[in-house]
């Protein structure tokens, strides 16, 4: 007995459901069950033109714990009235989740369907539907998702805002803190998204810095020369602690010299309390304590710059 192992062979779309809303979405309404085994999803029930305002949706199923899917189906290739149109019912059914069938995915869509889940806390899947039969017999389904929701996406979505609300509160932070009268030396610098804003001391490679965290923040002599001027960096560093005890007489907040041995660059460094997390209430009075400092660091640093014996320019 010789076995017998047929070819897989795909039937245009059309040939199957000639009608896109009169054949295709009720045969899906019919046999909801098919979407369920390529979704892993327990829809139940399907309901056809439900009404979105003025919009008629192609389908709103109901899952077996309760939550509403609605279902955009297009027989042709994926194009942008039908996301937003997916998007449109999604909001207007508050729906759990938003399923898209397309014949034809576009890659801006399978981008936009990724972002989509990343960015919300609404699940969206992306399903290619084919047509297939093997010789003669009669052409059944093959649903592919293409995109879908998972923990990792939702995960890598959240830490994603958590970084871009980062940044704009680091950028309110700075536009606060250079308008202070105290921050003259900054205030021509544009406010940016970084956790530091910096000048020049007037020496290269040195900088009159404040930083911020979320609960902490501070303003700094950074040294950095550049690339393997690690011992140059060191020795500048070295040259400023003999002053230390003229520098810290003119400071009244307590001053960490740190070498950095492990690093490139070394720093003099002073620390407050509070940070771009702190409630925003309290920043006034936190950025002028900053500001203070770093009129003291500078006023200190002045005369102590210019006598600093340099191996380079």
């Amino acid at each position: 007995m010789s076995n017998s192992i047929g070819k897989l062979q795909r039937v245009p779309l059309r040939e199957v459901w000639r009608h896109e809303a009169y054949d295709f979405t009720q045969w899906m309404q019919e046999n909801i069950s098919v979407l369920n085994e390529s979704l892993d999803l327990e829809l139940i029930s399907a309901e056809r033109e439900q009404a979105a305002g003025s919009f008629s949706i192609d389908l709103v199923a109901e899952s077996s714990d309760g939550n509403t899917y609605v279902i955009e189906n297009q027989l042709e290739k994926s194009n942008h009235d039908h996301l937003g149109k997916l998007i449109t019912y999604l909001t207007a059914m508050k729906a759990r989740g938003a399923i898209w069938i397309v014949s034809e995915p576009r890659q801006e869509h399978v981008n936009a369907m990724a972002w989509l889940n990343e960015a919300s806390n609404a699940d969206f899947y992306l399903v290619k539907v084919e047509a297939v039969r093997i010789g003669e017999s009669p052409a059944a389904p093959l649903l592919t998702l293409i995109v879908g929701p998972s923990v990792e996406a939702k995960e890598a979505g959240r830490a994603k805002q958590e970084i871009a609300e980062r940044y704009e509160i680091r950028k309110q932070w700075w536009t606060q803190l250079i308008a202070l009268p105290g921050a003259k030396l900054h205030a021509h610098i544009t406010p940016g998204t970084y956790s530091w804003l910096g000048v020049s001391c007037g020496v290269r490679g040195l900088n009159f810095n404040y930083s911020v965290t979320k609960a902490d923040c501070g303003v700094e002599v950074y040294i950095d020369r550049g690339k393997d001027c690690e011992e140059e960096n060191e020795m500048i560093f070295d040259q400023l602690l003999k002053s230390k005890e003229q520098i810290e007489s003119n400071i009244h907040f307590p001053i960490s010299w740190q070498r950095l041995d492990a690093r490139r660059a070394c720093r003099l460094r002073i620390d407050l309390a509070g940070g771009y997390r702190t409630p925003e209430t309290e920043w006034t009075a936190i950025q002028e304590k900053l500001t203070q400092a770093m009129t003291q660091l500078e006023a200190a640093m002045k005369p102590v710059l210019k006598n600093l014996k340099l191996s380079g320019y």
